[in-house]
C-alpha cells in the first residue's frame, strides 16, 4: 500500500467511523435529550428521522455532485457541512433547532459517505480493493460496537451536547488532511435528477409526517389523511418520473429483476425493524430498568457486538449456500427475537431474560444484511453495480425512517413516559410492530431466487419507456 493509498483509506474510514458513531450515540442519549429539552415523543422521533430523511434523499445526488465538481472537493464540503451542523446540534437551545441541525447533518453525510467509497475505489486497483474495503468496513463496525458505550459515557459523564462536540476536532482534522493528502478526481458529468429528488423528498416527508402526527391530531383528521394521501401521490409520481428520466436517481428497470426487487424490499424491512428497535431499546433500559445512559449502553453491547463480529462470517457463508437462505433465516431470527422481547419486556423483566433475544436478533440482522446486498448488486450488469448499490442504500435508509415512524406511532397509541409501567406497555407494543415488519420481510425474502444470484441481463435505459 502506497502512502497516498494509506491516506485515502484512513481518511475515508475516519469519516465513515464518525458518522456511524454519531448515529448510534444519539440513540443512546435520546432519554437525556428528552428530559433536557422537554421534547415530546414526536419531536424526539424527528431528531432521528430528520437526519435519515435528508441523508436518504440526497445520497445519490451527493455521489453525482462528486463526479461533476470533483470528489475530493465535494467530500470536503460534506465534512464541513456535517461538522458545522454538529456544532449547531450542540448549541441547540430547543428541540426545534436540534431537529433542523440534524437535518443539515444528514445533508453533509449524504455528500461524505458515498464519496468515501468512491475515493477508495479510485485509489486502489481491483486486486487490492477488497482488502481496502475490508479495513474500511472494519472501522465502521468498530463504531457500531462501541457506539452505545461511547454514547452512555458521554451522556452520563459529561452532557449529551458532547456527543456532537466530539465531531468538531475529528471533522476539522479530516478536512485539513484531505485537502493536503488526497488527490482530486472526477467522474462522468451525469445530469442531476433534481425532479426525482424533489418528488421523493416531499413524498417521503408527507408519509412520515402523517405517521408522526396520527396519534396527536387523530388518524381521521384532515391533516393526517391529507399528508398521507399527498405523500403517497407524490411517491407514485416519483416512480412515473423515474421511469422516464434520462439519468434517474433510482432506476425503475432494476425492479424488473426478481433478485434485486425482492432483496432490496426485504432489506428495506430489515432496516425498518432494526431502526424501530434501536430507537427504543436504550430508552427502555433507562426508564423501565432504571439504568443511566452508560448502563443502557453497556447492556446494548452484546447486540451491537454480534452485528460487528458475525458480518464477515455471514458474508462468506452466503457465497456457499445462497443469499435467500441467509436473508430469510436472518429475518426469521429477528422476528422470533423481537416477539420474545415484546412478550417478556416489562417492569419485572430481568436483563438475562432479554439477553438471548438481543444476541439472536443481532445474529439474524447480521445474516440478512450482507446477503441481501450481495443478491441485489449481483443481479445487475457490472457497469451498473455502483448505481444499484446507491439505490439499495437509499432504500435501506428509507426503511429505517419508516421503522421509526411506525414503531413510535404504535408506542404513542399504547403507552407513554408518565411511568415505567406506561412506557413498558408502549415498548412491548412497539416491539410487536417491529416483529410484524420483520415477518413481512421474511415473506418477501421467500420470493428471492434459490441458490446464488447469477448476473442477469438488465434492459438498457432507452428501452424502458
Amino acid at each position: 500500500m502506497t502512502p497516498g493509498q494509506a491516506w485515502v483509506l484512513g481518511l475515508a474510514s475516519l469519516a465513515s467511523f464518525m458518522m456511524a458513531l454519531d448515529s448510534l450515540v444519539v440513540t443512546t442519549a435520546l432519554g437525556t435529550i428528552r428530559q433536557d429539552l422537554a421534547a415530546s415523543i414526536e419531536s424526539l422521533e424527528w431528531t432521528v428521522n430528520a437526519y435519515s430523511l435528508t441523508f436518504a434523499v440526497l445520497l445519490l445526488t451527493g455521489a453525482a455532485l462528486g463526479d461533476r465538481f470533483g470528489r475530493r472537493r465535494v467530500f470536503v464540503t460534506g465534512l464541513a457541512v456535517f461538522t458545522a451542523a454538529s456544532a449547531a446540534c450542540a448549541l441547540s437551545p430547543d428541540i426545534g433547532t436540534l431537529i433542523a441541525a440534524r437535518a443539515l447533518q444528514g445533508a453533509g453525510g449524504a455528500m461524505v459517505l458515498p464519496l468515501s467509497l468512491t475515493l477508495i475505489t479510485v485509489a486502489f486497483p481491483p486486486e487490492r480493493r477488497g482488502r481496502a474495503m475490508g479495513l474500511y468496513l472494519g472501522l465502521t463496525g468498530l463504531a457500531t460496537f462501541s457506539g452505545p458505550f461511547v454514547g452512555g459515557v458521554v451522556a452520563e459523564g459529561l452532557a449529551w451536547q458532547w456527543i456532537f462536540w466530539l465531531n468538531l476536532p475529528i471533522g476539522l482534522a479530516a478536512i485539513a488532511l484531505t485537502v493536503r493528502r488526497v488527490e482530486e478526481s472526477a467522474g462522468p458529468r451525469n445530469r442531476l435528477d433534481l425532479g426525482g429528488v424533489a418528488l421523493v423528498t416531499l413524498g417521503a416527508l408527507g408519509v412520515v409526517w402523517g405517521l408522526v402526527r396520527g396519534n396527536a391530531a387523530g388518524w381521521g383528521s384532515t391533516e393526517v389523511l391529507g399528508t398521507l394521501l399527498l405523500g403517497v401521490a407524490l411517491l407514485i409520481a416519483f416512480v412515473a418520473w423515474e421511469r422516464r428520466a434520462e439519468a434517474p436517481m433510482l432506476p425503475m428497470r432494476f425492479f424488473r429483476l426478481r433478485a434485486f426487487a425482492t432483496a432490496a424490499s426485504a432489506n428495506f424491512l430489515v432496516f425498518a425493524s432494526l431502526y424501530g428497535t434501536m430507537f427504543f431499546l436504550a430508552q427502555y433500559f433507562q426508564i423501565v430498568h432504571g439504568d443511566g445512559p452508560l448502563g443502557a449502553g453497556l447492556r446494548l453491547m452484546p447486540w451491537t457486538a454480534t452485528l460487528m463480529v458475525c458480518a464477515p462470517i455471514a458474508g462468506r457463508l452466503a457465497d456457499r449456500v445462497g443469499e435467500r437462505t441467509f436473508v430469510a433465516g436472518g429475518l426469521l431470527l429477528q422476528s422470533v427475537s423481537m416477539g420474545w422481547i415484546a412478550l417478556a419486556a416489562g417492569p419485572g423483566a430481568g436483563y438475562l431474560e432479554l439477553l438471548p433475544a438481543l444476541i439472536t436478533s443481532g445474529a439474524g440482522l447480521t445474516m440478512a444484511m450482507p446477503a441481501a446486498q450481495k443478491a441485489a448488486v449481483g443481479a445487475v450488469l457490472p457497469h451498473e453495480i455502483g448505481q444499484a448499490s446507491g439505490a439499495f442504500m437509499t432504500l435501506r435508509i428509507f426503511g429505517g425512517v419508516l421503522g421509526v415512524a411506525v414503531s413510535v406511532a404504535v408506542f404513542a397509541a399504547t403507552g407513554g413516559y408518565a411511568s415505567p409501567a406506561e412506557f413498558g406497555a408502549g415498548f412491548a407494543a412497539a416491539m410487536g410492530a417491529v416483529t410484524a415488519l420483520a415477518l413481512a420481510g421474511l415473506l418477501t425474502a421467500l420470493g428471492m431466487p434459490r441458490g446464488r444470484t447469477a448476473l442477469t441481463s438488465v434492459p438498457r435505459p432507452e428501452t424502458v419507456r
